[in-house]
């Protein structure tokens, strides 16, 4: 004779009911204890606030790391000096965001007082379009492809996403290895009879690899939120195309682009943002060149703060502020966007 599950022997079931017994009033005293002051302080502030309550070891946290560092980077910003202390840094109000924008011609980084600053900038409008055009389309031709009833699709899922779980430092260093003058693409490259290519010291060769790699490197992660979208769409919407006898490029104009809109919104905005923010991947990759090439505005942040030959704090603050501005503006049209498709 078998015991169904549901009904465990008598044994267990009196074990169970001892355990209970004797874990419940020591269970039940925490929960006094923890009751009475919570109980006191919601008569007090009352239902509506409790929650409020439960939120302030968070908030105390995230202004502790979050918005005490702004405020120090904004005051770093409208003082001068080389003092590191704050207290010891004189006020000079707008001086360094008047100095950032001194210049001749906005056309012309060679014409700005701090040309390499606007440099960084154009580089990374240049790579930021560049960057998020290869990435989304690339991303959407991904996404469609591992959509599809193919063979092995499950594990091209996997291989695709594979490079977003590798550190961009690590990432960064293994195409280094790849295309540096002595590297395995240069070496394929005379083994076939032709001259090594100086990928990483010639700056359009620089730009376009850095571009590249960015886009190997994320490409993954933006995939899965499209691949998400396609799956969401029903079925039933392709079945009566397909019974009409639309053209599959019809359906995926009229019908795929469409749904997956907002998709897409979401992958361009967070790609955009990742774009203007990136440092790591192109500084190991290139260190900025040859020159300033591939100078990006973040690197620029890092150099003009920490650099021995600089080590300007204030310069390197208000130059972050502006950053911060334009990536708080690019949040704030994703989310305004967002509201106004939701209602």
């Amino acid at each position: 004779m078998t015991l169904s599950s549901k009904n465990p022997p008598a044994s267990s079931a009196l074990a169970g009911s001892a355990q209970t017994r004797r874990t419940s009033p020591f269970l039940r005293q925490v929960a006094r204890i923890v009751d009475w002051p919570m109980a006191a302080l919601q008569r007090l502030i009352g239902e509506r606030r409790m929650p409020y309550v439960f939120l302030l070891p968070n908030l105390f946290f995230f202004g502790l790391f979050v918005f005490v560092p702004i405020a120090i980077n904004f005051w770093y910003s409208v003082t001068g000096g080389p003092a590191l202390f704050p207290s010891e840094r004189p006020y000079v109000g707008s001086g360094q965001y008047s100095y950032l924008f001194e210049c001749g011609s906005y056309a012309d980084p060679s014409s700005c007082r701090e040309d390499h600053f606007w440099r960084g900038v154009y580089n990374t409008v240049t790579f930021s379009f560049f960057q998020v055009v290869a990435m989304v389309g690339l991303s959407l031709l991904t996404a469609v492809v591992l959509n599809m009833k193919i063979k092995g699709r499950g594990f091209f899922r996997a291989v695709y996403f594979f490079p977003v779980l590798l550190s961009p430092v690590v990432v960064a260093l293994i195409w280094k290895w790849i295309l540096q003058r002595d590297g395995i693409l240069n070496a394929w490259i005379t083994a076939m009879g032709g001259d090594r290519v100086l990928f990483l010291t010639e700056p359009t060769w620089a730009m376009f690899w850095a571009i590249f790699v960015s886009v190997w490197s994320h490409m993954g992660f933006y995939t899965l939120i499209l691949l998400a979208g396609l799956q969401a769409i029903p079925s039933d919407i392709y079945e009566a195309a397909e019974m009409d006898a639309t053209p599959r490029w019809r359906v995926f104009w009229r019908l795929t682009l469409p749904l997956l809109w907002p998709n897409l919104v979401v992958v361009i905005v967070l790609a955009l943002i990742r774009a203007v923010q990136t440092f790591d991947e192109v500084f190991v990759l290139t260190g900025g060149g040859p020159g300033t090439s591939t100078l990006m505005v973040v690197q620029y942040i890092y150099e003009t703060a920490f650099s021995n030959q600089v080590q300007n704090f204030g310069l390197a603050a208000a130059a972050s502020v502006v950053l911060g501005i334009v990536l708080f503006a690019l949040t704030l049209a994703q989310l305004a966007y967002t509201q106004r498709k939701s209602s």
